[in-house]
């Protein structure tokens, strides 16, 4: 088998579009997960370069050397966990980066640092205050049901999060999202 690392696939949108590349190229992949295809025969150097020169226009990048495609897979499995398994986690972070890629974290958070010029904490953070904005533009949940979502502790401490990242107060960003949004006979 022959696993070929991708760069910033995020979502299962992104899948699909990598789903339909293959198929339009008449490669066949056994599985395709986020940041990973993987094929049952080795691709030749021809096949590999049409599968680079079709999905760097799309935005995304083969990734050949081992620390891009950790950093790679750390980032895949906070995406995961923040926005597709609404982060029901009971372990903490560390745990779960150290058992899924079978490396001691303090490893892995240097790596990191190191490739991205900031901390896996600080990148979780991000990827987190990306979804409460979701869910506050989504406005479907109140923000004690979105801070259990997530797993905070409290309100208070996913409102003062969301503060010093955005600069705003979840209230305020949910008026200014509200304040942009038109009536439908406005559109």
């Amino acid at each position: 088998m022959n696993t070929i690392f991708i760069k910033n696939m995020v979502c299962n949108r992104c899948i699909m579009v990598i789903q339909n590349e293959l198929n339009k190229l008449g490669l066949e992949a056994k599985s395709i997960k986020l940041g990973e295809i993987i094929f049952e025969k080795e691709l030749t150097q021809k096949e590999k370069k049409q599968l680079e020169d079709t999905l760097v226009p799309l935005g995304f990048q083969v990734i050949d050397n081992k620390k891009s495609r950790i950093i790679e897979k750390i980032k895949n499995i906070i995406i995961d966990l923040v926005h597709h398994q609404d982060n029901h986690i009971k372990t903490n972070l560390s745990e779960v980066l150290s058992s899924e890629l079978h490396h001691d974290y303090n490893y892995l958070s240097n790596l990191f640092s190191e490739v991205e010029s900031t901390t896996i904490e600080k990148y979780f953070i991000a990827q987190k205050i990306e979804k409460v904005k979701e869910l506050l533009v989504y406005d479907e949940l109140s923000l004690s049901e979105i801070a259990f979502r997530l797993n905070y502790s409290s309100v208070a401490y996913l409102s003062n999060q969301f503060k010093k990242v955005t600069g705003l107060t979840p209230s305020h960003f949910k008026q200014i999202r509200a304040d942009k949004r038109k009536p439908l006979d406005k559109v």
